[in-house]
Formats: structure tokens, C-alpha cells, sequence
């Protein structure tokens, strides 16, 4: 059984962060599964319960790994940046920091970092940098190579830069889920208790991020990717070809795993079949740590 929830804050850079953490009852040895959510949520994303099963930390646990979920800057407890600061760049520098204190305190010998939306971005722009934690993988969902032109997220784009903004539950509701038999309402009203006042700057750098930034990052990438986009995704555009240049520009990853998560949103998460995209990255993670366990005798042996 999972642990009771537990609330943690770190310091870096006399910033405040602060996270959600659950565990097995015993440790096991797996790795520590650090998780980031994207624009419009706090850390509570990852503890919706989009099917009976539970919520990414629920399914995480019960297969063994501690998780911790981050409070992005400007989110929840954590530090806000100044608009001018408030850069993909700047979280993902003060995240690898938080990264590294967390994997002491965990005492964790490997790191399987989780990015969603805006999360997943920035976890890209970590694992591209060198991270100062034990980074084994890193999957990052709800998030590709390609926004539509005119849509949603450039709609969101469009908002005063240097506000914060508190959207409507109906207004983020009609964005982030998909048809109604996609999801349960139970969700819904989990969902909107993970809801936050997002900085405007987030939503105007989000429809940049693809072209401007992801092929420099992408290739800088040396740990293996797990990708997933939601079939009824309003944000991007999640064609087969799409997810297929996506995965094409991880040239030095090992491994690419990247696929269109069937029956949900853009919150693919909190969706019935959610459960099935949260499987594949716990399997993923399993790869990732035998293909760095693999790495390190063959390092050994040389």
C-alpha cells in the first residue's frame, strides 16, 4: 500500500519548492520517479484519479517506485519568478537543482523524470542540459513537435504576457479533457482541485516551444524518451506522422517510445484511459533502468 501523502520543501537559489511525495510502504530499490506538471496545474495533477485504479501516484507506488511531483515556480508553495525570469530555461535550472536535493533525500541511486504539457518541456530541457541527479529517462506526454495554426493554445498565447490568470473551470475543462466517454466526472472534480492561477508568460512561450527551442533540445538528449499525445488533444497536433517527428529528432537517445494515447485528452492523465499511458511509462522506466544498469557494467568492465 502507498503511503500516507507527504509534503516536502526544498531550497535552491533562495527559491522555495515544494512537492508531493508518495512511496511503498517498503522500500524496493526501484527508481525515484520525479514528476513536473504543465501550465494551469499544481503538483496535485499527478494525484487525479482518472480510472478506478487510482492516480499516476497510486499506479506509480503500487508497482514500487517512490514518487515526488513539484510545485513548479509560481505554483502551489513554491517561489514565484518575475515575468522577465520566468523562463522554461530558469524552472529547468532551478528544478535540476531541486532534482539533485531530492534524490538525497530520497537516497536514490537512479532518477526516471515525468514531464506533462509544460512539464514536459521543461523535463526535455533538463535531460538536454547536464543534469546533477542520476537521470535514467525521461518521459514527457501531452506535449509534440506540432501546434496547430490559429488553435487553442495560441488562443491562450494571446493573453496579457505579464499577468497571472485564473481560467474558468468550464474554459479549462472544454481544453484539457476529451469527449464525455473519456472520462469519469469523478475526475473532473479532481481535476479542478489541481487547477491554479497560471503566469501568463507559461501560455505565451508553450506555442513558441516546438519550433523555436525543441530541435536544439531534442538531439542534446542522451538518456532514452517516452513520448505520448492524447488522440482528442486541443493543444497539438497528434497525427501518426506527428508523434513519428517527434521521436526522429532524439538522435543520440537509445531508445525512442513515443505513441498516440488512444481514448483521451490533452490532460491524458486524468482520463479512463489514462491508466493505460501511466503502464507503458512504468514499463519504460523499467527498460530505462535495465539499460543504464547495462551501461554501467559494460563502464565497469572497460
Amino acid at each position: 500500500m502507498a503511503k500516507q501523502r507527504d509534503l516536502l520543501t526544498f531550497e535552491v537559489d533562495e527559491h522555495k519548492i515544494t512537492a508531493l511525495t508518495a512511496g511503498p510502504a517498503e522500500p524496493t530499490g526501484k527508481p525515484l520517479i520525479a514528476a513536473l506538471h504543465g501550465g494551469t496545474y499544481t503538483a496535485r495533477y499527478f494525484d487525479v484519479a482518472g480510472s478506478p485504479e487510482g492516480s499516476f501516484l497510486d499506479v506509480a507506488v503500487a508497482h514500487g517506485h517512490p514518487v515526488v511531483a513539484f510545485d513548479r515556480p509560481g505554483y502551489g508553495g513554491s517561489t514565484a519568478l518575475p515575468p522577465h525570469a520566468n523562463t522554461f530555461a530558469r524552472h529547468g535550472e532551478l528544478l535540476d537543482g531541486v532534482l539533485a536535493r531530492a534524490t538525497e533525500h530520497f537516497g536514490a541511486d537512479s532518477v526516471f523524470l515525468v514531464g506533462h504539457s509544460i512539464g514536459g518541456m521543461i523535463a526535455l530541457t533538463i535531460a538536454a542540459a547536464e543534469p546533477h541527479f542520476p537521470l535514467i529517462g525521461v518521459s514527457a506526454t501531452g506535449m509534440g513537435a506540432v501546434i496547430p495554426s490559429g488553435g487553442a493554445a495560441e488562443a491562450l498565447g494571446s493573453l496579457p504576457a505579464d499577468e497571472t490568470v485564473d481560467l474558468p473551470y468550464d474554459q479549462r475543462d472544454q481544453v484539457m479533457f476529451g469527449p464525455e466517454h473519456t472520462y469519469r466526472a469523478e475526475a473532473v472534480r479532481q481535476a479542478h482541485e489541481s487547477y491554479a492561477p497560471t503566469p501568463v508568460r507559461e501560455l505565451v512561450q508553450a506555442p513558441k516551444w516546438p519550433q523555436e527551442h525543441l530541435p536544439a533540445v531534442a538531439p542534446r538528449v542522451r538518456v532514452p524518451v517516452h513520448n505520448a499525445l492524447a488522440e482528442f488533444d486541443a493543444l497539438w497536433s497528434s497525427g501518426p506522422e506527428n508523434v513519428a517527428a517527434f521521436a526522429a529528432l532524439f538522435t543520440a537517445a537509445p531508445f525512442v517510445d513515443a505513441s498516440v494515447a488512444r481514448g483521451t485528452g490533452h490532460c491524458i492523465d486524468h482520463h479512463t484511459l489514462g491508466l493505460a499511458t501511466q503502464l507503458r511509462q512504468i514499463a519504460f522506466a523499467e527498460e530505462c533502468a535495465h539499460w543504464a544498469a547495462a551501461r554501467q557494467a559494460a563502464g565497469n568492465e572497460s
